[in-house]
């Protein structure tokens, strides 16, 4: 079977700084990757790339079969195939909760009206923010905001969603919404790949982890084995810091 996402000799630079040096991986329709490793790593930036908001600077993405980097599907396809989450949330401030939910639908996928807004509110419930259609983003708290943004992606029938980092701008307490929201995705059969230094989440909610350091992949392997059944002292260190081994 093909891999749903294949990057090869994937390259990023900043200037003179390389931020990927070299990622080559593959990802399987419906696995959920957690991919971790200290700040500044390059994990952000390997998802930002996946989905064209960074241009690689050389190497290979294949997505269902499409190569992004040679033409073969436009940034607007791309986008309908791979959804993003970003930590900001990045919803319209100037709408509610239903319009932030219908607009892509509408834009982008052509639905008519009353479809875009069924897709919406059946999104909105599986999130638990349907009583909240009216409401403005400013009305809610980080974790309804996320969770409102979950359900803008989902609206898009997307058939991978990228989480960048889900839950860095939220207050603790709300932390946990959130992730539990992402966690009932499992049973849709989606692809997720999720950026996050939530240790635990990353343990109990994904099938593999991958773990960047300074722009390379380090390691590539089972959630099992990499928490239980460690032997890299590099990351066993960096383990060693959020009590998880």
């Amino acid at each position: 079977m093909a891999s749903f996402i294949e990057i090869k000799n994937l390259k990023k630079h900043f200037g003179d700084h390389e931020v990927l040096d070299d990622i080559s991986l593959s990802i399987d329709e419906g696995e959920i990757v957690s991919i971790i490793g200290s700040s500044g790593s390059g994990k952000s930036t390997l998802l930002r790339c996946i989905n064209l908001l960074e241009e690689p600077t050389s190497g290979e993405i294949i997505i269902d079969g499409d190569n992004v980097l040679r033409g073969d599907i436009s940034k607007e396809k791309l986008r309908e195939k791979i959804g993003m989450v970003f930590q900001s949330f990045n919803l319209f401030d100037n709408m509610n909760v239903l319009k932030n939910c219908m607009i892509g639908p509408l834009k982008v996928l052509h639905m008519d009206k009353e479809e875009a807004r069924k897709e919406a509110l059946k999104n909105l419930a599986l999130v638990g923010m349907d009583q909240y259609i009216n409401a403005r983003p400013k009305q809610l708290s980080g974790g309804q905001k996320q969770r409102v943004a979950i359900a803008r992606a989902l609206t898009m029938h997307p058939k991978c969603l990228l989480f960048d980092e889900p839950t860095s701008a939220l207050d603790p307490e709300m932390v946990g919404e959130v992730l539990d929201v992402i966690k009932s995705l499992k049973e849709t059969g989606l692809t997720l790949i999720i950026v996050t230094h939530e240790m635990q989440f990353a343990r109990d909610v994904s099938n593999r982890i991958i773990f960047i350091d300074e722009g390379k992949v380090l390691q590539d392997t089972s959630t099992e084995n990499f928490f239980l059944h460690q032997e890299n002292e590099r990351i066993k260190a960096f383990l060693k810091r959020f009590h998880q081994i």
